[in-house]
């Protein structure tokens, strides 16, 4: 059985629209609660490489990319606790993307929240936390309907970043 899949199964938010929208509203409004753009999109990144999902995958490095994201550190994403080019604030929010990804049996450990702490204020440890579900919803709908990367690069502006 080959494990490439390049047609979609379906169009999600043509069957769901109402619902799509309340997604896309979430994102918004984590937006306007103040998370840094460079770190939100660092995290949309790492969730996605967690989640194979390569429509988001691709969508959020070309992002970063438009948004003037040097291209090192997106490569760097996948090694960050060893990367030098990554500030503690930005490995600490990629820990926690990480555990809330993939929760542990025994959750979420207090070293980890500790150094949360160290590194985020509680509104911004609450706003990344959001984020980091946000980006896990739209990962399991992409992952699930087998969209395909590139498809929306139009429609969202990506074309521009140059990576095609």
């Amino acid at each position: 059985m080959s494990t490439t899949h390049t047609q979609p199964r379906l169009n999600y938010a043509a069957q769901s629209p109402e619902l799509v929208k309340k997604l896309f509203d979430l994102g918004a409004a984590i937006a306007d609660s103040g998370i840094e753009p460079q770190l939100a999109l660092l995290v949309d990144i790492r969730a996605s490489q967690m989640n194979g999902c390569a429509f988001c995958l691709d969508m959020h490095a070309k992002e970063a990319k438009l948004h003037g994201e040097r291209e090192l550190r997106l490569h760097h994403i996948a090694i960050w606790r060893e990367s030098p080019l990554l500030s503690a604030k930005e490995r600490a929010a990629l820990a926690w993307t990480e555990a809330l990804t993939q929760i542990a049996p025994g959750g979420i450990s207090d070293p980890l929240y500790a150094e949360m702490r160290e590194q985020f204020a509680e509104k911004e440890l609450s706003t990344l936390t959001f984020h980091v579900m946000s980006i896990n919803a739209w990962n399991r709908a992409n992952v699930a309907f087998r969209t395909v990367p590139g498809s929306l690069d139009k429609m969202f502006g990506l074309d521009k970043a140059g990576l095609a």
